[in-house]
């Protein structure tokens, strides 16, 4: 018997369209149908409801989350609230890893299920329920609106169509997510996940390359820095000294060193190569 999946009817945003996308993943959805509605008799009859109703209750199978009482979080390590997204992501979410990664070993599907929330699904998460990712007092530089919540948005019809088609252009946001989704896990599933040994490797063996410890030698050029802050804050050592530089071989067979960041997607560094360095490669630089 073909599976039901409600939602509510009318506009639509990025966080319900990602929940639809994941369950279809699993092979009890794969061949379900949509309902879009806010009738709590037709809601009633389906299988699962995503976004609508008032109702979180996971032996139930309905995943609302605009209920005043609602506060739930992925995790103990995260603040921000879930929005329909991450509340199918956190029951459903390793499953839908495994329909696109089958072999992933158990730890490893773990390490992925985490990251593929903090990275990508919490960020659906904290646009649906209006978190700023910074203090409102700081006015941008400029506007961004390539966002995938944006162009979700801006499937919806619009406000002068005499004759708008919700559900039609709602089929238009599912596999926009949706591919979103898959390149995510793809890539920190067969690309960033291998890394971690190597990165763990270098760190390990830091002082085999200088006596401070302070530089790390990777074995071949990999994704490297979410797992060097991720090793350095399993360690909790207030106390320990960082490390602040990096030497790899680039894809042309060159070495090149990078100065660390002071955190993870900053442009400041630990301590920069010196000023005068800059702009000179080969003979010059060696000079």
């Amino acid at each position: 018997m073909t599976k039901l999946i409600g939602t509510h009817s009318g506009s639509f945003h990025a966080d319900e369209a990602l929940a639809i996308f994941i369950l279809q993943l699993l092979p009890q959805y794969s061949d379900s149908l949509i309902v879009r509605t806010r009738d709590p008799i037709e809601l009633e009859k389906c299988d699962i409801v995503v976004d609508v109703g008032g109702v979180y209750d996971h032996q139930t199978k309905r995943y609302d989350h605009h209920q005043r009482s609602f506060n739930e979080t992925f995790s103990s390590d995260f603040k921000t609230k879930l929005s329909s997204a991450g509340l199918i992501y956190k029951h459903y979410g390793t499953s839908a890893i495994q329909t696109i990664i089958p072999d992933i070993e158990a730890n490893n599907l773990e390490i992925l299920y985490k990251k593929v929330y903090k990275s990508l699904i919490e960020g659906f998460d904290g646009v649906d329920n209006g978190i700023s990712r910074y203090p409102s007092d700081i006015d941008p530089l400029y506007e961004e609106n390539t966002s995938i919540s944006s162009r979700v948005k801006h499937l919806n019809p619009s406000w002068e169509d005499p004759n708008p088609n919700y559900d039609e252009k709602f089929k238009l946001a599912i596999p926009l997510v949706g591919d979103l989704f898959m390149d995510t896990v793809k890539y920190y599933g067969l690309s960033w996940m291998p890394a971690r040994q190597i990165v763990q490797d270098a760190f390990d063996s830091r002082y085999k390359v200088d006596p401070s410890g302070l530089i790390l030698s990777l074995e071949r050029f990999c994704p490297w820095e979410s797992h060097l802050f991720e090793i350095e804050d399993s360690l909790n050592d207030p106390n320990m000294q960082k490390p602040l530089y990096v030497i790899f071989e680039d894809s042309n067979g060159s070495c090149r060193v990078r100065a660390i960041s002071k955190k993870l997607g900053s442009f400041e560094n630990r301590k920069p190569l010196p000023e005068q360095w800059r702009g000179y490669r080969d003979d010059e630089l060696s000079e």
